[in-house]
């Protein structure tokens, strides 16, 4: 089986418990893994992850039952590529977790957080450019989901050989992860809970961007029937950014407010209550000219911190390759949109705003990004990319995936995701077109209660 090796339990550096308001004892853990797994002895890597337990004041603590020290674990797999967790009680999910039984440890994935994290500065200390792409090549599923069996098998050292597996919460990429885990290393997972993550199963991007510029554009028309008046408004912005250029107004990140960049603002339209939100920053950018003639500081503030690519590098570099086995993306969404000119600029009708998709010129618009342009262009033509699923496994696969997928999901096309759902054996979905990706942390107790459901057996 491709992908497939044995991985040694991480090496524990610290473990340090508090007790948090709302009744939560939190572990900061450290662990030690290899950089790369092909070449353990090449160096390694520190990760960081914090779990979360019930903090419990028992009348005799010496009394306390032994095996609730062993409580069965649930790993949560963040969205991305590239963001790190929050602490635990940020989680709206974590306590019900908890009082279904089992303890949570949430990782910051290789490369964020404080998991050895990757910026342009700390990029910059692993030598000349070349070397630098390589490096950013080890960040990617198939090395994430290693990273996750070196630390089960050291936090369940002790445990009985029964309880040595874990089950896993994978949202949007975390899911993508949680398949590559399926594929390779099924013998240390008790179940899958998967949230907007049911990844396509292909070989390269092209056909991905194909299918989410469509739903992009639905978005688009839904957001202009919502907001008729934002039509001028919109294209009066995008003119005066058009006539000042590219680099013309600073945003107080000291990025670049393109015209291009503004649209990318559309990014929002995937998330419950991001189509209002879009509408609030264009209501006051165009509030803006009417009275002043520019944008303001507060307006251009607001439209900065909207969209961050500049603090989760790793999201605009990877992006793309997180598709990819065996292929190069060369820039797939740049290529792509040339088949929809619903998203040229220099339209009479309504200007489209684009959606999660990553461009070659964002590395002139974004301040840190710029830092990295060479390093983006080396691994947007690196075509040795390893396997990050195996149909063969998943088509046997005896571990339980309960997954929740949604028909107007803007990030992870629907129709790949009934394909994947079906060439996993027994995986359940909980279907619905009332929700969208961001659905676990807006509509928690919805997601929580039908993906319960679909584990319990309960649906007629």
């Amino acid at each position: 089986m491709a992908g497939r090796m044995a991985i040694n339990e991480a090496k524990i550096v610290e473990q340090k418990t508090h007790v948090v308001p709302g009744k939560l004892k939190i572990t900061e853990h450290f662990f030690d893994v290899p950089k790369d797994y092909s070449k353990p002895s090449a160096g390694t890597l520190r990760l960081f992850a914090r779990s979360a337990r019930k903090a419990e004041n028992p009348a005799d603590p010496e009394e306390e039952d032994e095996k609730k020290k062993q409580l069965p674990w649930l790993l949560y797999l963040q969205g991305g590529p590239g963001f790190e967790c929050r602490s635990p009680q940020a989680y709206p999910w974590t306590n019900t977790m908890l009082d279904k039984g089992y303890q949570m440890l949430y990782l910051d994935q290789r490369g964020t957080g404080l998991s050895t994290p990757i910026s342009a500065s700390t990029l910059g200390l692993r030598g000349d450019n070349p070397v630098q792409a390589n490096y950013l090549k080890l960040f990617r599923a198939d090395s994430i989901i290693k990273d996750c069996e070196a630390i089960r098998k050291a936090l369940t050292a002790g445990y009985p050989k029964a309880k040595q597996k874990w089950s896993i919460m994978g949202q949007s990429f975390g899911g993508f992860c949680s398949i590559t885990y399926l594929s390779f290393f099924p013998e240390g997972l008790k179940e899958a809970f998967l949230c907007g993550g049911l990844q396509p199963l292909v070989k390269g991007p092209d056909e991905v961007y194909r299918r989410l510029y469509k739903k992009v554009i639905q978005r688009n028309e839904s957001y202009y029937r919502k907001y008729p008046e934002d039509v001028e408004r919109v294209r009066s912005i995008v003119k005066l950014l058009q006539r000042f250029g590219y680099r013309t107004v600073r945003l107080p990140s000291e990025g670049s407010l393109s015209a291009r960049r503004f649209q990318q603002l559309g990014l929002m339209f995937g998330a419950h209550g991001g189509i209002d939100s879009l509408h609030e920053i264009v209501l006051r950018a165009s509030t803006d000219l009417e009275l002043f003639g520019h944008i303001t500081r507060q307006t251009l503030a607001s439209i900065d911190g909207a969209i961050d690519f500049d603090s989760n590098i790793l999201y605009s570099i990877l992006h793309e390759p997180i598709y990819c086995q065996g292929t190069a993306p060369n820039w797939s969404a740049h290529r792509i949109r040339k088949e929809f000119p619903q998203f040229d600029l220099d339209t009479d009708g309504p200007v489209f705003f684009t959606g999660e998709m990553i461009y070659p010129w964002m590395f002139d618009d974004y301040s840190e990004l710029r830092k990295l342009k060479d390093q983006a262009e080396l691994v947007a033509r690196t075509s040795d990319w390893p396997a990050l699923f195996d149909e063969e496994q998943l088509a046997k696969n005896e571990v339980p995936v309960y997954a929740a997928t949604y028909m107007e999901d803007m990030y992870v096309d629907f129709n790949f995701a009934q394909e994947t759902a079906a060439n996993i054996k027994g995986c359940k979905t909980f279907v619905t077109n009332a929700l969208y990706h961001d659905a676990v942390r807006s509509k928690v107790d919805e997601v929580m209660k039908q993906l319960f459901a679909l584990r319990d057996d309960t649906i007629d």
